[in-house]
């Protein structure tokens, strides 16, 4: 009885610190967002690179914030930091917080009547080569408009006003309260380079891919059609080039490490590449427009989808 009276004391005034602590978060926030992505990321490095500070920034924002609160939020460890139970009930009203902050900001940038402020666009990075030149004759055309370029396999929350506009590939997006309109579809087709094709020669047909080298995904389980269908009719032991990195899976194509995957768009501009296999239907990768309905008809995001379109007609007739 003794001891479960003592634990009840320990925790009742744990809690009472914690309250304390969370009564001053707002004087605070550096501070808790720092612990938040922490806790989220798994690692100091990740954090900092995520807010833009440097890492000796981030440990001095949690020994503060653990100190405030006179409990230890992190189990630190070789592999990086994991919250503890103290930690754990603090940074879920953190994630609530940020997620209510990030939503108003979004919010409150994509109102207005001027194409100003800043844009922010996500899409995974594979489409950089025809977004990038868009993005930025866009931004020529309003001077005063800032354009943030997000790439990556994480599918940022517009809900939350992470972006703008999406452009999404594959199966149609099916989050509630976005806004999803068809755009084109990506077509690939199997390609090596000139310096490849000296070295070995091309295949007639699937029947001689075991007599070649390929260059192909690492992650083995990507949704990517044309990667599935190469790992479908390659063996393993025939992909001798492997990475996570569109671009440089393509440098590694251009390069001669083996025959690879690209579409259509980007290697017409590529005279090094050869065709190996025309595309295929199940080849090519749909893609969406996605934008969240509170910001759908803003000014600034009308007249960016409204010129991206305008671009893509003609990508579609070349």
């Amino acid at each position: 009885m003794r001891l479960q009276l003592l634990r009840h004391h320990s925790i009742v005034a744990r809690d009472e610190r914690i309250a304390d602590g969370v009564a001053g978060m707002m004087e605070n926030w550096d501070e808790v967002r720092t612990a938040y992505n922490v806790a989220r990321i798994g690692t100091v490095s990740g954090a900092a690179e995520v807010l833009g500070v440097h890492h000796a920034t981030v440990i001095r924002h949690i020994d503060a914030l653990e100190e405030r609160l006179g409990v230890k939020l992190f189990q630190r460890h070789a592999r990086g930091y994991t919250p503890t139970e103290a930690g754990d009930d603090l940074l879920r009203v953190a994630q609530a917080t940020d997620e209510q902050f990030s939503q108003l900001a979004g919010r409150i940038k994509g109102r207005g009547n001027a194409v100003s402020g800043e844009l922010v666009v996500t899409s995974i990075g594979g489409l950089s080569h025809l977004l990038a030149p868009v993005l930025a004759d866009f931004q020529q055309e309003f001077p005063t408009l800032s354009v943030r370029y997000l790439t990556g396999d994480r599918l940022f929350r517009l809900e939350y006003g992470e972006a703008h506009v999406a452009v999404r590939a594959g199966a149609a997006p099916d989050q509630p309260d976005n806004v999803v309109q068809p755009f084109f579809r990506n077509e690939f087709a199997l390609y090596a380079s000139e310096v490849y094709a000296a070295r070995h020669g091309l295949p007639k047909g699937c029947e001689e891919f075991g007599q070649h080298r390929f260059v192909g995904p690492a992650d083995p389980k990507t949704r990517a059609p044309f990667h599935r269908w190469l790992q479908d009719n390659v063996a393993p032991e025939n992909i001798m080039f492997r990475s996570g990195d569109v671009h440089a899976q393509r440098n590694a194509i251009l390069a001669g490490a083996g025959i690879g995957f690209a579409s259509v768009l980007q290697a017409a501009e590529m005279p090094d590449l050869i065709q190996v296999m025309p595309p295929r239907p199940e080849w090519a990768a749909p893609l969406w427009l996605v934008t969240h309905m509170d910001l759908h008809r803003t000014t600034k995001v009308q007249a960016f989808l409204s010129y991206l379109k305008e671009r893509a007609r003609a990508w579609q007739a070349e």
